[in-house]
């Protein structure tokens, strides 16, 4: 490994660690951790934080966890390199990452991109979010606003992205 440059498993793990890290500071603010990603962006390296809250999150609630996390992170110490910290809300059309996200949001119009275009050359997919599983995510397709409604089965290891779908005309 380059001095400067990070694989991506290592990325993750950094993440998990600080998620871990997050969670007790976000708590006694009356905050959740929604999600935790460090990422290259160009050259350099961002810590992002998503917080939630069941009011929604404000600029003050961002300034708030990013001032309680920001001594911990450097006395844990996770990140070998620089880097630049952000606390943000998920937003309102939010990637849902893991369980507990679907879970929270059956029921509700999702997006989910692929990884590569399926054996029909579609890559997004809208709906419903009808269940999931270990290995599969359902969604419900009604078409054309009838009462007909099409179940679509995508398996989980094909899937790049599921965010909340709020805009029209999708």
């Amino acid at each position: 490994m380059k001095k400067g440059k990070i694989k991506k498993s290592s990325q993750e793990s950094i993440a998990v660690s600080v998620h871990s890290l997050a969670e007790h500071f976000a708590k006694n603010l009356g905050l959740e951790i929604w999600d935790v990603k460090f990422l290259k962006e160009g050259p350099n390296y961002i810590l992002r934080i998503f917080i939630d809250k069941p009011s929604g999150i404000s600029l003050d609630d961002c300034e708030a966890m990013s001032k309680a996390i920001d001594r911990p992170l450097d006395e844990l110490d996770p990140i070998p390199m620089s880097y630049s910290l952000e606390v943000c809300s998920p937003g309102i059309e939010r990637e849902l990452t893991c369980d507990r996200h679907l879970e929270k949001f059956i029921g509700s119009e999702v997006k989910v991109r692929l990884i590569r275009p399926n054996e029909f050359g579609k890559k997004i997919f809208s709906g419903i979010l009808n269940s999931f599983g270990k290995n599969i995510i359902e969604i419900r397709n009604n078409k054309n606003q009838s009462t007909d409604c099409e179940i679509i089965r995508l398996e989980r290891e094909n899937i790049s992205h599921i965010n909340l779908n709020l805009s029209q005309g999708e």
